[in-house]
């Protein structure tokens, strides 16, 4: 029985209904009742593992099909009237020939199911910046990581009323083909459509299909950001909390930052770290002039491997209660879970991520997949922020841009202003490793880290944020960091992890103006002296280099950024050709 009275929200369900024709409909109302209801059903038929209940209360393990796996850009579509609005990094259909084709992919694909439809809210119900979607699909895996990730149930269809301002998502998952995967977005249309896939990043339609790519062009519709960026709480000895938001391409410790762990001394002192999100934050200019951030989802949906008790101890904790682990490894002898860099006793008697037998001793193969995940409740993790069920959110001192630079950049920078801020944005880029490819050192641009989930074209939304910056009476001051700087033997030079609060605290004083800084060709930098390195085995030499702007390589990389502006189409904003040719002749003069 429907949930709610809304004519919209019904008509376009019942459309839906008749296109994949389920055998029954079923309304998540996100009672605790009908989720553990769910939970039995999907253990009888092997959709999920129940494990130790002991140590692991409420957590499930999922094993995806093996061709279904992670994110495919290749299949990922931005659909909109015009070709050019979708810009040249996404791919782009005809939103009429993309509806037929996938009308005919979605045509009786729920026959013999159960359609869910699942309410949900990105943001906290009721608040400013809340926006609302309903995900109809066919697997109950979807419904109980959507009632993670997000707020599901009966507030959110009070919350909405009779508004037909809603998201409308369907997922099925059909015969999971590869050839006919389609993770498709209509911006214009404020529809989302996922078929063949059953994997999360493809099919919890909260995440990056409406929490980035739609909202991303609503903003811009709206006047507000979203985007791919963390928000992190610094809390001083004096008890005052300052807040940062920052943008990190993968590879680049951005969830290690969100979930960051002062250094003991700096604990002693009383500095605190608190986590407002890792990964999404919605934006809006407040009342009082200042940008006010949002995390719209309650939940993490995290890389498995490589998380342990030394890299990252608050997400490890965060999977310790109501999880769902997709395609790790599963520990018989105990019935709970592993993977890779986990800890440093691999089980002799487990089921790797295909279901088959493995043992650390013999084992030639990857326990867990490298792109496991699980999905988390934030209010798990020890350092949960709060203010993070705040619906106003947090108020933004600063705003971090950072990549993976061996040599270019600096440990940290400040831009000079908002507009060459954007520009900092625009020219994000990291290095691959020879872990990553077989070539080590080739720059990959991933402005804002939002190329991949940007819902419109590239110099648009470069525009975006230039207008945003005239709409902000009290701007964030905008930076760059890079914690991946090598010596000549390829040697990190900085220690990272807990460690980079010492930049954040520089970082914070400048927002505040409580520091003076040093004027360089590409922006402000910290005197050496400035950084707190007590209790750090760190040379001054080693400290002035991390600090120093490598001029010839500054050109080379000016030259690169030029070449990457002009694959845009001519709609890069003049202003980000301006800071370009100012970073080119400060080269020059220096």
């Amino acid at each position: 029985m429907a949930l709610t009275k809304n004519r919209a929200v019904l008509a376009w369900i019942d459309k839906q209904i008749e296109l994949t024709q389920p055998e029954q409909v079923v309304w998540i109302d996100g009672t605790e009742e009908q989720l553990e209801a769910l939970r039995v059903q999907a253990c009888s038929t092997g959709e999920l593992h129940k494990l130790n209940q002991e140590k692991l209360p409420g957590c499930y393990l999922h094993r995806s099909d093996p061709h279904d796996v992670a994110r495919v850009e290749g299949r990922t579509f931005i659909c909109c009237k015009k070709k050019e609005n979708a810009g040249p990094t996404n791919n782009w259909m005809d939103p009429d020939e993309m509806y037929a084709k996938l009308h005919a992919l979605y045509r009786g694909s729920m026959q013999g199911k159960t359609m869910y439809v699942i309410p949900y809210s990105m943001g906290v119900v009721g608040s400013p910046f809340a926006k609302y979607g309903f995900e109809l699909t066919d697997s109950i895996y979807v419904v109980l990581n959507m009632a993670i990730m997000t707020r599901v149930g009966q507030s959110v269809l009070d919350a909405l009323g009779d508004s037909d301002d809603f998201i409308k998502g369907l997922h099925a998952k059909a015969d999971l083909n590869p050839e006919e995967r389609y993770i498709v977005q209509f911006p214009e249309d404020n529809t989302i459509m996922s078929i063949n896939s059953g994997y999360g990043g493809n099919v919890l339609q909260g995440k990056k299909c409406f929490a980035l790519r739609i909202a991303s062009y609503l903003g811009e519709q709206e006047g507000w950001m979203a985007e791919h960026m963390l928000i992190l709480g610094v809390q001083n000895p004096q008890g005052e909390v300052r807040y940062i938001s920052g943008a990190f391409p993968s590879a680049c410790g951005k969830t290690n930052l969100a979930m960051l762990i002062p250094p003991e001394g700096y604990q002693k002192d009383g500095w605190k770290a608190w986590c407002v999100g890792d990964d999404i934050a919605w934006i809006r200019v407040g009342e009082d002039g200042r940008l006010w951030a949002m995390n719209p989802e309650c939940g993490f949906f995290g890389v498995a491997p490589g998380t342990n008790a030394d890299s990252n101890p608050n997400a490890l904790a965060s999977t310790q209660q109501g999880t769902i682990f997709t395609n790790v490894a599963l520990n018989l002898e105990d019935n709970t879970v592993w993977w890779e860099k986990m800890d440093h006793n691999p089980p002799k008697n487990a089921l790797d991520w295909l279901g088959n037998p493995w043992n650390a001793d013999t084992a030639s193969t990857h326990a867990a997949h490298p792109n496991s995940r699980f999905t988390a409740p934030a209010k798990n993790c020890p350092c949960i922020s709060p203010e993070f069920e705040n619906p106003h959110g947090v108020p933004l001192s600063a705003i971090i841009f950072g990549g993976r630079r061996a040599r270019t950049a600096p440990l940290v920078y400040q831009s000079r202003d908002w507009q060459h801020g954007v520009f900092v944005g625009s020219i994000m880029a990291s290095e691959t490793t020879a872990a990553a490819t077989g070539a080590v050192g080739v720059v990959r641009r991933d402005p804002m880290a939002m190329l991949p989930f940007c819902g419109y074209h590239m110099g648009d939304y470069w525009h975006h944020w230039l207008n945003m910056g005239d709409k902000i009476e009290h701007k964030p001051k905008i930076f760059n960091v890079n914690w991946f700087r090598t010596d000549e033997e390829g040697h990190f030079m900085w220690p990272g992890f807990g460690d980079n609060l010492r930049v954040l605290e520089w970082i914070l004083k400048r927002a505040f103006d409580e520091v003076d800084a040093k004027e360089t060709e590409i922006g402000y930098l910290p005197y050496p002296e400035d950084i707190n390195v007590k209790d750090l085995d760190i040379s001054d030499q080693v400290l002035e280099s991390l600090l120093s702007v490598d001029q010839a390589l500054w050109k080379q990389e000016a030259a690169n950024i030029r070449e990457f502006y002009q694959g845009f189409n001519g709609k890069v904003p003049k202003e980000l050709w301006e800071e370009l040719t100012k970073l080119e002749q400060n080269l020059e003069q220096a």
